[in-house]
């Protein structure tokens, strides 16, 4: 995969096939149209391309919201991407005056103009243009008048859920990773580096990796205990996570990811690590006593390993 980040150098492309879109979590509706443009790139002898930005629109348009949380890292988009089998990926920065473009102006100047777009493989109820004004109705003209072709692909459901950037979110919210995982098609990953903490669970032993400096706009999923796969430099390892404040140890109120790692014993501080959630276990709780805790926590290990035995 070719990666482009200046639109004015974007040339020799044969015949571009192309999408367009954030693409946030390159969930499994994003995969089924990026099947079909390879599809229709094969066929029309052409080059497959994603047209997308960076930052996130959001990030721009709205720079005071705080809000905004992204289910890929920019590095997680680009290795799912590749997978994909794109030919060309171009990313360019996101604008205000780009934001305002008319949606004509867009199709005439930057599709056709400057891209030469072959042919469009979008999403359903794609929208584009200043105020969103632009639909597939405009494209399916406008491709009539230019020599391109129009595909849309419908919305894909799960269990009769339509797949949605929005609906993973709000799954991971709500801690339900399990689900998060079937509309993805992979298991939600957290990336950082192992940072010390107050080491409070290697005193009753139970050591726990603190998973630091994740991306700030990357979404953390809902407080509780999480069976988790983690990938370091020492291997892949099962374990279970917790997400939350640590209020039986604690009453400072931070938000902490802590990860423990079934048979690891090598010291990983300094780290990077990678998590994935594949089931939560339970809610976190404050617990009357350390032994009462060390009981659940014992009983979280039994619950994890029977969630990930499949693995």
């Amino acid at each position: 995969m070719q990666v482009h980040t200046n639109l004015s150098d974007f040339r020799g492309v044969k015949r571009p096939v192309l999408t367009t879109g954030t693409f946030d979590g390159v969930h499994l509706g994003h995969q089924v149209i990026l099947d079909r443009l390879r599809t229709v790139a094969r066929r029309e002898g052409g080059e497959s391309v994603l047209f997308t930005f960076h930052p996130h629109p959001r990030m721009v348009l709205y720079p005071n919201d705080n809000d905004l949380r992204l289910l890929n890292t920019q590095e997680e988009k680009l290795h799912l991407l590749e997978q994909a089998g794109l030919d060309h990926l171009l990313v360019v920065p996101f604008s205000r005056s780009f934001s305002r473009m008319r949606a004509e102006d867009y199709v005439r100047d930057v599709l056709v103009g400057q891209i030469g777009v072959h042919a469009l493989v979008l999403g359903y109820d794609h929208r584009f243009g200043r105020n969103r004004e632009g639909d597939i109705g405009l494209l399916r003209t406008m491709g009539k008048a230019h020599g391109f072709s129009v595909e849309e692909i419908p919305a894909q459901e799960v269990d009769h859920v339509k797949v949605s950037s929005t609906k993973i979110r709000e799954a991971l919210f709500a801690g339900e990773v399990a689900k998060a995982k079937a509309l993805l098609g992979y298991a939600y990953p957290l990336s950082g580096v192992v940072v010390k903490g107050q080491q409070l669970g290697r005193t009753m032993g139970w050591p726990t990796a603190n998973v630091g400096a994740i991306d700030p706009v990357k979404l953390i999923p809902g407080n509780g205990v999480y069976a988790i796969t983690a990938t370091t430099s020492h291997g892949r390892f099962k374990g279970m996570m917790n997400i939350g404040v640590r209020p039986t140890v604690t009453e400072n109120g931070e938000r902490t990811v802590e990860a423990h790692l079934f048979g690891l014993d090598a010291d990983i501080y300094g780290e990077p690590i990678t998590v994935r959630l594949h089931q939560w276990l339970r809610p976190e709780k404050r617990f009357g006593s350390i032994a009462d805790m060390k009981e659940a926590i014992a009983k979280d290990k039994l619950d994890a390993l029977r969630a990930l035995e499949q693995l």
